[in-house]
């Protein structure tokens, strides 16, 4: 008995990351990640904010102006029309997911060929979006689109899409759609194949069928796809970019502009150099994304405490 207290009392006593190793290797493995998230995201944004209390070129020296360049905002009418038109964006565009989700059921049946139907539905989504910005600016070409063609059959005058002021935004917004459908498509897919055969199953014999079956055993499956599907839907509607650049650069007489578009044209195009104002633009559309991500986030934790 003495021989093993002895033993006992010369055990090396564990250290504290061998207490700890379950609760710290995980961190470890996250450092890295965590680290290039605060340095390349968060700090960036806490910077954003900082200057735009400034007024400054981005190479001379900052003067500060304290909220002046938001209180400029209030009276520009150029960021009303291009906050209107994310506003048009966002409501839009969430048109994806019914229509991502109507094509996901239309794929989602055992066909032949449908592979291929299936290929040509994803071939939006992994194409740049700078090459649907080009397709549909010669597709809305008057003198040789598919719509000036079509107007030209019925013996119409082909209407410029791009040139319109009314116009301009909603035929951007189409463009748009067409690979944000195909991403929604896929989240729905995936859906899809996780959908319980028993539910289906238990459904139809209590007579469900059609739009009952879609409604009450089908869509409470693809809550997550859903949810994902919007989350990036708003997402890509407020931070509506590339097709803008691409197809009308905001014109005409800037009747295109979004807020992440004037921005950029404030700050850092020819026109600008006004690194403060267009921190100001960007900080309003952060806020915008932030109040957004943050309610589907709060839903999010809600249905996960009331399915506990």
């Amino acid at each position: 008995m003495a021989v093993a207290d002895a033993s006992l009392s010369t055990r090396p006593e564990k250290s504290w990351y061998q207490k700890n190793k379950l609760a710290v290797t995980p961190w470890i493995f996250l450092a890295p990640a965590i680290l290039f998230f605060v340095v390349y995201v968060i700090a960036p944004i806490f910077q954003s904010i900082w200057i735009s209390f400034f007024e400054w070129d981005g190479l001379g020296d900052a003067e500060w102006v304290g909220m002046r360049n938001y209180v400029e905002l209030m009276d520009d009418d150029r960021f009303y029309t291009s906050l209107k038109n994310n506003v048009l964006w966002l409501v839009l565009f969430m048109l994806a997911v019914p229509a991502g989700l109507a094509v996901a059921l239309f794929l989602n049946q055992t066909v032949m060929g449908m592979r291929v139907y299936k290929s040509l539905f994803f071939f939006p989504f992994v194409i740049s979006q700078v090459v649907v910005g080009l397709i549909f600016t010669w597709f809305y070409n008057p003198n040789f689109g598919i719509v000036g063609e079509i107007w030209s059959f019925f013996g119409a005058s082909p209407p410029a899409i791009l040139a319109d002021e009314d116009l301009v935004t909603y035929g951007i917004i189409f463009a748009g759609l067409w690979p944000q459908i195909a991403y929604c498509m896929i989240l729905y897919l995936t859906g899809l194949n996780n959908v319980a055969a028993d539910q289906i199953e238990a459904g139809r014999l209590d007579g469900a069928k059609g739009w009952s079956m879609l409604w009450y055993v089908v869509l409470p499956q693809l809550k997550p796809a859903t949810f994902i599907a919007i989350v990036v839907t708003v997402i890509g509607a407020l931070r509506s970019f590339d097709m803008i650049a691409i197809m009308t650069q905001g014109g005409p007489y800037g009747s295109s502009n979004v807020l992440a578009y004037y921005m950029y044209e404030t700050a850092l195009s020819e026109y600008g150099y006004r690194m403060g104002y267009g921190s100001a633009i960007a900080t309003v559309l952060f806020l915008i994304m932030l109040v957004y991500i943050s309610f589907f986030l709060w839903r999010m934790y809600q249905d996960e405490r009331g399915g506990r």
